[in-house]
């Protein structure tokens, strides 16, 4: 569909609209009347949570989505990085705890969301899926069938974020890995399948995807160069962004390392003594 010359699809606009409208309603008629909370959701993380929702909307629409889909691999790629490693920690970041927490009383919910949520679950299934649809035949079936290009993306998004659950987690309950050198090596591990495959990506001599060796070119670059251009996209900005979240979790750690030493009765962070000879 096409409204003021701007393309979308009416399944990625209703689902967008049933998860911003979800949130807004738990938050706000359904907190009061259950009585989940007495405090709504911060600005911040309002913010978060409708942030990811308009990530997935503008990724999956309009001229990025057409240029993925019918032109550029390089396109694909960006897509997939802010529905794969932006969308998910603003989503989680965005749910309050007691909202969390509410749904976390019905025992299989409980039940169901530990074992999604586990490191080891979140790490296999999303290496599963992300390599899975990377092969040549999985990735051109799904740029051949509308309907198995849908059922990729939602895989992608719900595994991503289960796999960045451990990191952003906003509950106690929910915790497997504490803050702390664990959860960096958790999330160091977690971006090696991703560079193994931009790297194959970046350095090969051949076009991996057929059907972008024949799609139309709309830039200066070979379908080649197209190719190892998104596996640079892949690489460098994906990797940053796995950096990145490793150094939020040390700082996070060591906030709470000197929160609790404070706690056992310190008033300041204690410093190494050091003997000056004469």
């Amino acid at each position: 569909m096409q409204l003021f010359g701007f393309e979308f699809y009416l399944s990625i606009l209703v689902g967008c609209i049933y998860l911003a409208g979800g949130y807004l309603l738990a938050t706000g008629p359904a907190r009061r009347r259950y009585g989940w909370s007495d405090h709504p959701p911060t600005t911040r993380q309002t913010t978060s949570f409708m942030l990811a929702v308009a990530l997935i909307f503008f990724s999956l629409n309009g001229p990025l989505h057409r240029l993925s889909d019918d032109y550029l691999f390089s396109a694909h790629m960006v897509q997939h990085m802010l529905v794969m490693l932006l969308m998910p920690p603003l989503l989680i970041a965005g749910l309050p705890d007691w909202l969390i927490r509410a749904g976390l009383r019905v025992r299989p919910v409980r039940v169901m969301a530990r074992f999604l949520t586990h490191p080891v679950t979140a790490f296999v299934a999303y290496n599963l899926v992300f390599i899975g649809w990377h092969f040549p035949q999985m990735y051109n079936w799904a740029l051949i069938n509308h309907d198995v290009h849908i059922l990729q993306h939602i895989t992608f998004m719900t595994v991503s974020v289960m796999m960045w659950w451990p990191v952003v987690n906003p509950v106690k309950e929910l915790e497997i890995i504490p803050t702390g050198p664990l959860l960096i090596l958790y999330v160091f591990v977690f971006g090696i399948p991703a560079t193994a495959l931009s790297a194959m990506l970046t350095l090969s001599d051949s076009v991996f995807y057929p059907w972008y060796a024949m799609a139309p070119r709309v830039s200066a670059l070979s379908a080649l160069d197209d190719q190892r251009l998104g596996g640079l996209i892949m690489w460098v900005p994906g990797m940053l962004i796995f950096w990145t979240a490793m150094t939020v979790v040390f700082f996070r750690w060591t906030r709470d390392e000197y929160r609790d030493w404070g706690k056992e009765g310190g008033t300041e962070p204690p410093l190494p003594s050091v003997k000056l000879s004469s």
